[in-house]
């Protein structure tokens, strides 16, 4: 670790740094294992907006909203978490049952102590929120209908002069109801938080009109590309989506989504500049065969996953035109859930015009 330069966590706002001394692991059982930093110190210029530490006839009190999905990281393994927080900061910390949406309260009959239990409550939280899988994200939709067809006829045309090529199949292209842009992903876990994100996205609404001049913006979906270095063994191909004026509009939206919610600690900023890829092929898709047909389609992990030559299709296909569209909405989508018409379940959107 540079000495220098700490890792800086962002909770609500307030900066923390984090010092990585030691972390200590244990061994998962029941799905209770966690890992803790020996010590976290408040980072120079913290902000004072946190939670309310409130003054009662006992002490202190402090109550703080935790989705439930974080309760086994504070209770640790047998409890053993919950147990050393208490210890050593003379608090006792309350955590609802498993599964019920609540607040952890923290009490004490110092301040200072509650405050401490408080950072590292928060520390460890969102330590283990950067591990959760992505439940939602923020894209531009590209399931239009000129858009969908366009990707039929790619889709076909790559399948009758391409099909021979090393494990190129049907089942790697992605579904045309679900063509999107993606902008960003988010963990939300529970209908608070997202709430929260769909209300941080109509925050967004002034600032995207603004760029768009109030208007829709028209798009032109031309041209794929790869996402890795050798296009023998690939496995995502993306398309490429201009705006028709040559303006940088959607690439400045994009950016300006992810900074608002980086700075609400929504998101993780993963780029300096967003990289905006509307997936038509993907390894992920692909059914794996040996799984026993049960009613749903096996599908490969990241880790079993098989690329294919992308070669012949980037020759033939590179400049493929899929269609022009308006581009009206954003929308904050959820990523396991789809709605009558087969795209992503609608969480919240806003318009461009």
């Amino acid at each position: 670790m540079d000495v220098l330069r700490p890792p800086l966590i962002n909770i609500g706002g307030r900066i923390y740094r984090r010092n990585l001394i030691k972390e200590e692991q244990y061994e998962e059982e029941d799905d209770f294992s966690y890992i803790e930093p020996e010590s976290e110190e408040l980072a120079e210029g913290e902000a004072c907006d946190g939670p309310l530490i409130e003054q009662t006839d006992k002490g202190f009190r402090c109550a703080i909203d935790v989705p439930s999905a974080l309760y086994k990281y504070i209770i640790g393994k047998k409890g053993e978490t919950r147990r050393r927080l208490e210890a050593d900061t003379k608090t006792s910390i309350n955590i609802p049952k498993q599964g019920i949406e609540g607040q952890i309260v923290i009490t004490g009959s110092q301040k200072a102590a509650v405050s401490s239990a408080l950072t590292r409550v928060e520390v460890l939280m969102e330590s283990f929120r950067k591990k959760q899988p992505f439940t939602h994200f923020l894209s531009f939709p590209l399931n239009h209908s000129s858009i969908q067809e366009g990707f039929l006829r790619f889709k076909d045309e790559v399948l009758q002069h391409c099909s021979q090529d090393h494990r190129v199949e049907e089942s790697i292209f992605q579904n045309p109801a679900k063509l999107h842009l993606t902008v960003g992903t988010l963990a939300l876990l529970n209908d608070m938080e997202v709430r929260k994100a769909s209300g941080y996205l109509q925050e967004c609404q002034s600032f995207i009109r603004e760029i768009a001049e109030g208007k829709p913006l028209q798009l032109e979906v031309a041209g794929i590309e790869y996402m890795n270095d050798d296009p023998a063994m690939v496995d995502i191909l993306y398309v490429k989506v201009n705006v028709k004026d040559g303006s940088e509009k959607l690439q400045t939206i994009a950016d300006r989504l992810v900074e608002h919610f980086v700075s609400a600690g929504l998101m993780v900023r993963e780029w300096d500049r967003v990289k905006l890829h509307g997936t038509v092929m993907n390894t992920l898709f692909r059914k794996d065969s040996t799984v026993a047909d049960t009613g749903g389609a096996g599908r490969q992990t990241t880790a079993e996953r098989e690329a294919f030559d992308a070669r012949n299709i980037l020759k033939k296909f590179g400049s493929f035109h899929f269609g022009e569209f308006e581009l009206k909405t954003v929308q904050l989508s959820q990523r396991f859930s789809t709605d009558c018409t087969g795209y992503y379940t609608c969480a919240g959107s806003v318009s461009v015009s």
